[in-house]
């Protein structure tokens, strides 16, 4: 066979369908037929003389053979991929399209755009933002969303912790004659984010503090809103940790207690299940462990 050159789009099927277990799937990703899987995946078997599934009415599981050939070709069609990406000069961009909640876009991710852009001009960023953001099944589509970790057809990557923990002004906490004493909220306008109504009593009732109506001052649509009326110096809203760290950092708001509540939630990078990462999504997924490891750390 060294004289022989191998047949590189058989080789590609047999990537997707090996990962998938599925000829169904691999149809999919690949947006031909399953006749075409299978035709695919039989040229292969005839090149090789081997065969590389086991086949069962309804499932496909690898041969021993299959199992040895499916990491290295994995590993080689990504450095294909890269290595084209790294010297093309038709001026093509990648285009990845990110779907967050509003306030981790607007509070987290467009602040550090730049950075990314600085590394990564050739990846082009498409950000759209929801209260509700899904994944759907494109290759190039990413989705940054809170939960427990399960999330039904995604791999789920956890970013950060959801953690809570009331901010404010300097200005409006100076006047206490005891700064860490959470009691202070009494005399002051509570901010609550609709889209987290419960946050404040669940963070009061794990300080022990009574004699607080949980439900009382203003109510926003997002914790967007309830973030830009704490800056304003109207009142103390219930921040989550990584999305304020930064204003605390450079001193826009404090937070004057020491109690932060861990919720068992977290942010997760979603990708559709079984799908291999294309260098962008690979690229962004990697930014994004640095900058929130980083954010994290100083915060």
């Amino acid at each position: 066979m060294r004289g022989r050159r191998v047949p590189l789009n058989p080789l590609r099927t047999f990537e997707v369908a090996a990962r998938h277990l599925s000829f169904t799937a691999a149809a999919a990703e690949l947006e031909v037929t399953q006749v075409a899987v299978s035709r695919q995946i039989r040229a292969l078997e005839e090149w090789l003389a081997v065969s590389l599934f086991e086949r069962s009415h309804r499932t496909i599981r690898l041969t021993e053979a299959g199992r040895r050939l499916f990491p290295t070709i994995n590993r080689a069609l990504d450095e294909i991929d890269g290595a084209v990406a790294g010297v093309s000069v038709r001026g093509r961009r990648d285009v990845l399209s990110v779907h967050t909640h509003t306030t981790f876009g607007q509070r987290w991710l467009i602040p550090r755009l730049q950075r990314f852009h600085d590394r990564f001009a050739d990846i082009e960023i498409r950000l759209t933002a929801s209260a509700h953001p899904t994944l759907d099944a494109r290759a190039d589509r990413v989705v940054i969303r809170t939960g427990t970790g399960h999330f039904e057809g995604c791999e789920a990557e956890l970013l950060a912790p959801v953690e809570l923990m009331p901010v404010c002004t300097e200005t409006l906490a100076r006047g206490w004659s005891d700064q860490s004493a959470p009691e202070n909220l009494a005399r002051h306008t509570l901010l609550h984010s609709m889209a987290r109504p419960n946050d404040w009593a669940l963070w009061l009732a794990s300080a022990g503090v009574t004699g607080i109506d949980a439900t009382r001052g203003l109510k926003f649509e997002n914790s967007v809103l309830a973030y830009e009326a704490a800056l304003q110096g109207i009142g103390v809203a219930m921040g989550v940790r990584v999305l304020v760290a930064q204003y605390v950092r450079l001193g826009s708001l404090v937070a004057p207690f020491g109690h932060v509540l861990p919720l068992d939630l977290g942010y997760y990078l979603l990708v559709p299940e079984g799908r291999r990462m294309s260098r962008a999504v690979k690229a962004f997924r990697d930014w994004l462990r640095d900058e929130i490891a980083g954010e994290l750390r100083t915060g």
